[in-house]
């Protein structure tokens, strides 16, 4: 009898060896994240609940730093209740996409949709398909600042674009001063940080800057930073570190990371009141979004230009990126597995207790029927 108690408790503690180390290669070399559940077991989803349908061994993933804290979240449940292990490296939109067509990922998150030369080259990976976008997770791009006695800080798109084109340079210059005029703004230089690496939040960034202030922000766009002066920082993490930590600083980044005291810009869009970064504001703009994708491809068009009063124009919506047609047979059903789970109820419940805005549910129906397609 107490062999087998012996025998029956080292069974126990090798369990749960596999499932910390399933856990634990999960955050093999991304972001420093730490959301509000960031994978810390505070999620209320129901782990028994997940279907794992055949799914197993290990899946690697790559791309979009913006959904790292949820990816964490999703991927501790998921790994939980299938033992599968997924290691997602958060290390930019463009080295998820570039992962991707090179054959080396299950799946990428990207905060843009693909390009045309970028459905090209996946066909080379997808036998017989091509790569197609399912938006997964929406949010805010918060507009982070450091700036000493300022509490409560107003912008508005041609500020905001002069300010990250090196045009204003301090922070009581006049036309900040007219945007808050209750502010006591000192004589401090704007210290500007944008990403250094390739970034869907950059896109969608400077997109918002694009469409809401043209005749302020010449510069095309992409995932690369274009506009001259200012300072980088790698991935979302490394911006808000750098926004934390410097007197004067000023960047951007997914909401989710504006903790540790970081206080965010709320945005004069010309509604009848400026508008805070939050989930829910950001998902009424959201909520305007239109699929422009072809095929299984749901690809979005979002409407920076919003006026609606409690609208965040500044929003990024996350494509989790995988072959309609061609996947890897070793890791097709974990990819489906852990994609419908996502996209599931019980998935997109964990966006909001992590500052992330669900997808709408016209849309949301539309990627959970391609994700049953995908073969």
């Amino acid at each position: 009898m107490k062999l087998q108690r012996k025998n029956r408790l080292r069974t126990l503690s090798l369990g749960a060896v596999a499932v910390c180390g399933a856990l634990a290669l999960s955050a093999c070399g991304s972001d420093d994240t730490g959301g509000k559940d960031g994978g810390s077991g505070n999620s209320t989803a129901n782990a028994s609940s997940i279907k794992c349908d055949n799914a197993k061994g290990q899946l690697l993933a790559d791309g979009s730093s913006a959904q790292k804290n949820a990816i964490d979240a999703w991927v501790k449940q998921f790994s939980a209740a299938c033992g599968v292990q997924i290691n997602y490296k958060g290390g930019g939109s463009g080295a998820g996409v570039t992962a991707f067509t090179q054959g080396q990922v299950a799946f990428a998150g990207s905060d843009s949709a693909l390009k045309p030369e970028e459905v090209t080259a996946s066909k080379k990976v997808c036998s017989g398909g091509q790569g197609i976008d399912l938006p997964m997770v929406g949010g805010p791009i918060a507009v982070g600042y450091n700036v000493p006695g300022v509490d409560h800080l107003v912008l508005d798109a041609p500020t905001l674009a002069k300010i990250f084109d090196s045009k204003i340079t301090n922070w009581n210059d006049g036309a900040i001063k007219k945007l808050n005029p209750n502010a006591k703004l000192p004589n401090l230089k704007i210290q500007a940080f944008h990403r250094s690496d390739e970034s869907g939040t950059t896109d969608n960034f400077t997109k918002y800057l694009k469409a809401a202030t043209p005749e302020n922000w010449p510069y095309s766009g992409g995932k690369a930073w274009q506009a001259k002066g200012g300072q980088s920082a790698p991935q979302s993490s490394g911006v808000a570190q750098q926004v934390k930590q410097t007197s004067g600083a000023i960047g951007y980044f997914e909401l989710s990371y504006a903790k540790d005291g970081i206080k965010t810009v709320d945005i004069d869009t010309g509604a009848a009141s400026p508008v805070k970064a939050t989930v829910a504001n950001a998902s009424k703009a959201i909520a305007d979004a239109k699929v422009v994708g072809t095929g299984k491809d749901l690809s979005l068009q979002l409407n920076y230009k919003t006026k609606a009063d409690n609208a965040y124009p500044i929003v990024l919506v996350t494509y989790e990126i995988v072959c309609d047609k061609g996947n890897k047979p070793a890791t097709l059903a974990a990819t489906k597995a852990f994609l419908r789970y996502i996209a599931g109820e019980d998935g997109q419940k964990i966006l909001e207790q992590n500052d992330y805005a669900p997808i709408p549910d016209a849309i949301i129906s539309k990627v959970r029927s391609t994700i049953e397609t995908l073969s």
